[in-house]
């Protein structure tokens, strides 16, 4: 007879076992908490009482919500994208609840955490049974129904792929680095080449096949800036990294293109407005060309806007506006800074930025080569990934009177 001297725990190879995992670890956290509903009346806060709260606490608050998150931004929406029939139909049924489930057991959760932070520092021994049980209750039909038919399905309709994408965003998730696949590559392109990244991945190999979402005519919205501020307000909700970045790609007067990344700082009916350097690259290059295309890219959802238009300056006292919000060393910075030029080295960049900030004091003065950019769109398109890359493409044109006309694009 063999005896296991630690909780083993799946590897994120098998998704779903973990999910099973980190549900068998909520019911040990959950019989902790009933544990102590007869332990704090006898004993009160004492040492083993604290012991066990700060454990409860410590799971539920850093890693619980991972589970919930793993469940709502990847495992549901990979599903739904997924089933067909009967499947999409129990989903249907199911997911509203789960929803709902998560959000119940947060709330609850909120009233028991400042109970038990209480008996943690043996300030309080009151745990109300309550509480405690309609959080445990809530928590184990919840379990049951995801064990009984969430996880069964992906299981059953999850390729091979989708499992590692799932695996890998939950990796992401808790700050570990994901394990990329490595393709087989055949004996004669084994030697490194200039499609080869690293460890053996081939360039052409690194694809994640989306699943996450749909996008139809009919979920749009009509005004492209609304259906932008709706996206926009979902990528800020999924906590998505710098949503507000955004490319802008400019041409110069002989037709080359550049790009760079800048922050997007307003967006409403007359456009989407940013703000740097007048006498930047860019900043000369839509003097000689003034049209540019900007495109967000929000990977955690499976996302991108692609905008394209003519783009003009904003009026003085807007930028005036703007700038007079920034900190006022970031003030100093766009008086002291000749973006784009060259310069020796960071030292004498520096002694610049010395030099402006003894020159401006405590209230520098708007600099007239900096002011905003304001992208007035022609062409607005919204991207969705899709499985097997056959993503959705929904295309807004402005009309000559001022009118959208929108059209599925083929991907």
């Amino acid at each position: 007879m063999s005896t296991t001297l630690f909780d083993t725990a799946p590897d994120f190879s098998q998704p779903i076992a973990v999910l099973k995992h980190c549900h068998d670890r909520i019911r040990k956290q959950l019989q902790t908490m009933q544990n102590l509903l007869g332990h704090l009346p006898k004993h009160g806060a004492d040492a083993e009482a604290q012991q066990a709260a700060q454990a409860v606490l410590k799971y539920f608050n850093k890693a619980a919500h991972l589970h919930h998150e793993d469940e709502e931004q990847n495992l549901i929406p990979m599903l739904q994208a997924t089933a067909r029939e009967a499947d999409a139909a129990l989903l249907a049924e199911l997911v509203p609840g789960i929803l709902a489930g998560h959000q119940q057991m947060d709330k609850d959760w909120s009233i028991i955490k400042s109970q038990l932070e209480q008996i943690a520092n043996g300030a309080s021994s009151t745990l109300s049974a309550n509480d405690v049980t309609r959080f445990c209750d809530t928590y184990a039909v919840h379990m049951v129904v995801e064990e009984s038919n969430i996880a069964p399905m992906a299981k059953r309709l999850f390729s091979a792929e989708q499992m590692a994408q799932l695996g890998s965003a939950m990796q992401v998730r808790r700050g570990i680095t994901p394990d990329l696949p490595i393709s087989q590559v055949p004996e004669q392109q084994a030697a490194p080449s200039n499609n080869t990244v690293a460890d053996g991945v081939v360039l052409a190999d690194l694809r994640l096949d989306y699943g996450r979402a749909s996008l139809t005519e009919h979920d749009v919205l009509d005004d492209p800036i609304a259906q932008f501020g709706k996206w926009f307000e979902e990528a800020l909700h999924a906590k998505v990294n710098e949503p507000n970045a955004m490319s802008v790609a400019t041409v110069d007067a002989d037709g080359k293109p550049s790009s760079r990344i800048v922050l997007i700082k307003q967006y409403d009916s007359r456009g989407f407005t940013w703000y740097t350097n007048y006498e930047s690259q860019k900043g000369q290059q839509l003097r000689a060309n003034p049209h540019a295309a900007l495109l967000f890219f929000w990977s955690e959802l499976e996302r991108q806007v692609r905008i394209e238009g003519k783009v003009v300056q904003t009026a003085a006292e807007e930028s005036d506006k703007y700038f007079y919000s920034r900190p006022v060393k970031s003030q100093i910075a766009a008086i002291a800074s000749q973006q784009s030029a060259p310069i020796a080295n960071r030292e004498l960049m520096e002694i610049n930025y010395e030099a402006a900030a003894a020159a401006s004091g405590e209230h520098p003065v708007r600099p007239a080569h900096w002011g905003g950019f304001r992208l007035d769109p022609e062409r607005i398109e919204f991207w969705q990934g899709r499985r097997s890359r056959f993503h959705d493409r929904i295309v807004y044109v402005k009309q000559a009177d001022g009118s959208w006309v929108k059209e599925r694009l083929q991907p």
